[in-house]
């Protein structure tokens, strides 16, 4: 396909009130390069989650599926759920709260979220997966870099972006 100088094509999603990277592509045939690729990127998140990992470091991996009511769990059938890897790292913790850095071996719809949450630590502000919080302002989850190899020129590109100040403002103690 040719470019199109006013269009662009969605790589991939995030969940509605996850914050931070998102690639767009110029050309139908970038998109496709990109979506084909995506296993092979590097993907990191940050999150802020309820209480204290006993492990401060880890990966948590499981077959996830999804019910009727479009809520994601994990099943220990392969054949019936996907695959799923998350990668984990403690940065910083409270009485209350711990800052992780997410590697995302794979991309299931709503991994980190059901990970976390199974493991007895949801994200804050996740009203699908965690607990009710008054408190929180919203999801306290952000996708914080990404490294990807540029379709045409097939040079590794990374983009990064900060921890939200909020997720360090929950984790002060």
């Amino acid at each position: 396909n040719q470019r199109s100088p006013n269009r662009v094509f969605i790589v991939h999603r995030l969940d509605r009130e996850t914050s931070g990277l998102l690639i767009f592509a110029k050309s139908e045939r970038s998109k496709r390069y990109l979506q084909d690729n995506w296993a092979d990127f590097t993907k990191k998140y940050f999150t802020v989650v309820q209480g204290q990992l006993k492990e401060k470091e880890g990966e948590i991996t499981s077959y996830l599926m999804e019910n009727k009511a479009f809520r994601v769990y994990s099943v220990k059938d392969q054949d019936k759920g996907k695959l799923a890897k998350t990668g984990y790292k403690v940065l910083k913790e409270s009485n209350k709260f711990s800052l992780l850095e997410i590697n995302l071996f794979t991309g299931r719809k709503h991994q980190i979220r059901v990970h976390l949450s199974e493991k007895g630590h949801p994200v804050v502000g996740d009203k699908v997966y965690g607990k009710s919080d008054k408190g929180a302002k919203r999801l306290a989850l952000h996708s914080g870099s990404l490294q990807i190899t540029h379709p045409i020129t097939k040079k590794e590109m990374t983009f990064e972006t900060g921890i939200p100040k909020y997720f360090t403002e929950l984790v002060k103690g």
